[in-house]
């Protein structure tokens, strides 16, 4: 990593404030020029080769390409995971096997917390007869030797949520199939889930000791969802176990060892220190509680770190039984007090020579923060259109909500005839049912796009959606949802629309009409209410339904329009949770 005149090699991903310090310019600086291009970066976020190439020109560098080793170069394109970028800089000859990080994903109720407690005491049984003392989030055990770390986290939703906020806390993932139920909704969620995070799948296939197990018909459902079982002539290892009886554990430990061992998991324990933040809180008795988990490195009591916003010397380190430890080196969950603020989960931490040097780091990402909220921008059709035009874009990532499996199927048919181009399109995830928060995490962390089919968007998932810049597109007509993307793919995209308010009112009550369903008695209080045109629906400032005004009618009449002063009747398509006091505002786009 030399620069050679005004010539600098890069990696094919860099930290942006690593980035800074190659280039000797301010991390606040580098990324308000990221900005300008774009890119939406906080400080310990990794960019590709092709975007930093383009912002160190901006300062008079050329970037090339850092010379990697035929091995390295062979491995698999795409999003690099997390762990790799963090040894990206560390000397090859100090990197280090170390224990996997696994996380447990799966529908409701097929087991997962039952599996983690089977592991959890079989760990007990083998060691410690007190039992746990302490709960942190994450634990160990051993198997032949080797130690396995678990985040004791069941969840995709918080698997997401640590990856949206750019962490990826694990190595592994176990996908947890009732053997009586098989492949749920909640099943194939999780799979999109750890297909986006490129992290590898072991399936644990439990509850095989019910009379009503059936391992066969799973299998089938995996090999659907591109599961193949490795006896099927696949590569995803299906271990049969019961959480209840505990049977089959041994197995799965073993398992998780070899797909660790497949993928060459490594670190250093003697390099830079760095790790991710599993869970906090504030106590009151012993101030700021967080379980952090040691991905390179080793910390030590007495280090000053900086996770997300917050920072401080450690005064204690604890390990997951809650004994005291002095160091704990990668892969090792710990519990540590000293931190000024509660960090978020998923936010990734680092330790630094001093409380100064801390002290500017989050002033540094307070002030990114501030500026990144004031020019969030969406990943939306049009930005890829734009992409497009520009010869940047390679790939368009959907997220696809329909009403019925019914409209889903051919919807999907459709849109992977549109992903046979120069730039593919893949649908991450499709699924029945209204948009809620699990497909905005998804679409955040993956930059995916979300398609609803006569469904809407729940309360809290637009908010999220606002918050974290996701597009969601929501249609009637599937032929207009493949000519939107099909547009955008081909860098044809029309510009955006332009929306043009008619009339606002008041819903002052509630009715049931046999032809119509639930009816808003609505009084216009501004402007013009027409028949046809779009409305949206507010309760108190939240957007609750968005669509076409299906029916309008003053007194008895159906009418096309309706003038401020006068009170109306209106229905909305596939939509009754109506209240008083609700209002809606009606617009065109033109």
């Amino acid at each position: 990593m030399s620069n050679n005149g005004n010539k600098i090699e890069l990696p094919a991903s860099i930290v942006v404030r690593d980035l800074a310090q190659k280039i000797e310019k301010s991390p606040i600086e580098l990324i308000k020029k990221l900005m300008t291009n774009g890119v939406m970066a906080t400080i310990n976020q990794t960019v590709d080769f092709d975007t930093a190439a383009i912002v160190v020109a901006e300062y008079g560098f050329e970037a090339v390409p850092e010379a990697v080793e035929e091995e390295a170069a062979a491995e698999e394109t795409g999003e690099v995971p997390l762990w790799r970028q963090m040894i990206a800089g560390e000397e090859k000859a100090q990197l280090k096997p170390r224990p996997p990080v696994v996380t447990i994903l799966g529908h409701v109720d097929h087991g997962k917390t039952s599996l983690l407690d089977a592991i959890r005491s079989t760990d007990v049984a083998a060691g410690e007869a007190g039992g746990i003392t302490q709960h942190i989030g994450a634990y160990q055990v051993e198997m032949k030797g080797r130690l396995i770390t678990f985040l004791d986290t069941p969840g995709h939703a918080a698997f997401t949520q640590m990856r949206a906020r750019g962490a990826q806390g694990a190595d592994i993932v176990v996908l947890v199939v009732a053997a009586d139920d098989g492949v749920m909704p909640q099943t194939k969620e999780a799979i999109a889930h750890a297909k986006a995070a490129r992290v590898p799948i072991l399936v644990a296939l439990n509850k095989v000791d019910k009379p009503n197990a059936n391992p066969d018909r799973v299998k089938q459902q995996l090999a659907e969802q591109e599961l193949v079982p490795d006896d099927w002539g696949g590569s995803t290892m299906v271990v049969p176990v019961s959480a209840k009886q505990k049977q089959g554990i041994d197995d799965l430990l073993e398992g998780i060892l070899l797909v660790a061992d497949s993928s060459d998991i490594k670190a250093n324990p003697g390099g830079k220190v760095i790790g991710t933040v599993i869970e906090a809180e504030l106590d009151k008795s012993k101030g700021v509680m967080a379980t952090l988990l040691v991905q390179n490195g080793t910390l030590e009591s007495g280090d000053v770190i900086v996770a997300g916003t917050a920072h401080g010397k450690l005064r204690a380190i604890t390990d997951y039984k809650g004994k005291p430890i002095k160091k704990a080196g990668p892969s090792t969950p710990v519990a540590v007090m000293g931190l000024s603020d509660v960090p978020a989960a998923g936010d990734l931490f680092e330790v630094v020579k001093s409380d100064k040097e801390a002290r500017a780091i989050v002033s540094e990402r307070l002030e990114a923060l501030k500026t990144q909220a004031q020019s969030r921008k969406k990943v939306s059709l049009e930005d890829l259109f734009s992409k497009v035009q520009a010869g940047e874009a390679k790939e368009l990532n959907l997220i696809v909500k329909a009403d019925v499996q019914g409209s889903l199927d051919p919807i999907i048919t459709e849109l992977n005839k549109l992903g046979q181009g120069e730039i593919g399109l893949k649908v991450l995830h499709a699924e029945t049912g209204n948009i809620g928060n699990n497909d905005v995490m998804l679409a955040t962390a993956s930059k995916a796009i979300l398609i609803g089919f006569n469904v809407q968007a729940d309360v809290d998932a637009r908010r999220m959606a606002e918050k974290e810049g996701v597009d969601i597109r929501l249609y009637e007509i599937i032929y207009r949802m493949t000519e939107d993307i099909e547009k955008a793919l081909k860098g044809m995209l029309e510009p955006d629309l332009k929306e043009k308010t008619l009339g606002r009112a008041q819903v002052l009550q509630v009715f049931t009409a046999s032809k119509f369903g639930r009816v808003a008695g609505c009084k216009v209080t501004e402007g013009e209410l027409k028949r046809g045109a779009k409305v949206r629906l507010y309760r108190d400032s939240d957007i609750i339904y968005e669509g076409d005004l299906s029916s309008l009618r003053h007194e008895k009449d159906d009418v096309k329009e309706i003038r401020q002063g006068y009170e109306c009747g209106v229905g909305f398509k596939n939509f009754s949770d109506i209240q008083p006091g609700d209002s809606l505002v009606c617009y065109i786009l033109e």
